[in-house]
């Protein structure tokens, strides 16, 4: 039936016009920021779940800067404290040397001292942002953020790795220990700390040139327990150094997979996006088309009364 009060064609093709229209803006939407998942309207479930891992991901980000800056200090302690083994070395091989008859503990000394002055400049020197793990750090131990963790009930927290310094008697693992004034204290720390043999003597503070050929044992000894105990402070900063490392790649990975989980949740595929624009763009063609027959129609009506 032709009517002159309601063309329900041209409001059928009307309406068919309004919906191409409104999914072409959405498609052009996901075509212009590359998301399917825009906001909380789009799907409520999976964009909490991105805004969430998003979140997470930027925490990482700070780990990682943080896993760099520990890195940086575990890396100069640990080239401070392989320099200050190779001094202690050369110290050794000179008090080996001064225990031949007939040498001239004096000269070895001087040349002892001057090796003792290239340890404590070594433990003045080795500090980063400020942080010195070699010498003169006050408290008992030092941390380095790690990683971030969010639990299965939701609760966040950051993890640290930690790294003793001090053991409150030898210093533990530094050459010198702060003498609470922000100075270094040169009789304690592994260097400054009297040895275990009889003659009890410390590394930085050994002074050969008066001693007895039958002392040289006592003071062989001493240098050679310095030695081992930085020798194992530097095996537990190369830990620290490699476990930092390992937490590095693995966070780097950690961050790749949950950007990509995110992606699957929220991204538009561009090549489906784009061939259903172009669908729309000839749909919305055709209904315009379709419109224009169906107004046609009210004018068809005006012929009869000519």
């Amino acid at each position: 039936m032709t009517s002159i009060l309601t063309n329900i064609a041209a409001m059928s093709a009307l309406e068919t016009l309004r919906s191409i229209g409104n999914n072409m803006e959405t498609t052009q939407g996901r075509v212009s920021s590359g998301l399917r998942v825009g906001e909380a309207s789009d799907n409520a479930a999976y964009w909490s779940i991105a805004t969430t891992m998003r979140s997470d991901n930027m925490a990482l980000s700070a780990v990682q800067d943080a896993l760099g800056l520990g890195a940086a200090k575990v890396d100069t302690a640990y080239a401070g404290m392989e320099s200050a083994i190779e001094v202690v070395k050369e110290i050794k091989a000179k008090v080996v040397t001064a225990t031949e008859e007939g040498v001239d503990k004096a000269k070895v000394q001087e040349e002892i001292d001057q090796l003792q002055e290239q340890l404590l400049s070594i433990a003045e020197s080795a500090s980063f942002s400020g942080e010195n793990w070699i010498g003169g750090v006050a408290g008992n131990t030092v941390t380095v953020v790690s990683g971030f963790v969010r639990a299965s009930d939701s609760t966040v927290s950051v993890k640290t790795t930690s790294y003793a310094l001090v053991d409150g008697v030898t210093g533990g693992n530094l050459l010198f220990s702060d003498d609470g004034t922000g100075a270094l204290d040169t009789t304690t720390g592994i260097l400054g700390t009297a040895g275990a043999s009889a003659g009890a003597y410390a590394v930085y503070s050994l002074d050969i040139s008066a001693l007895a050929t039958t002392d040289m044992n006592d003071v062989l000894q001493d240098v050679d327990d310095a030695l081992s105990a930085m020798t194992s402070a530097a095996a537990e900063l190369g830990s620290i150094s490699m476990r930092i490392g390992l937490q590095e790649d693995f966070v780097g990975k950690l961050s790749d997979s949950i950007d990509s989980g995110v992606g699957r949740l929220v991204d538009a595929d561009m090549n489906e996006e784009s061939t259903r624009l172009k669908a729309l763009q000839t749909q919305q063609q055709l209904a315009v088309q379709s419109l224009s027959i169906a107004n046609s129609n009210s004018e068809n009506v005006l012929q009869l009364f000519r």
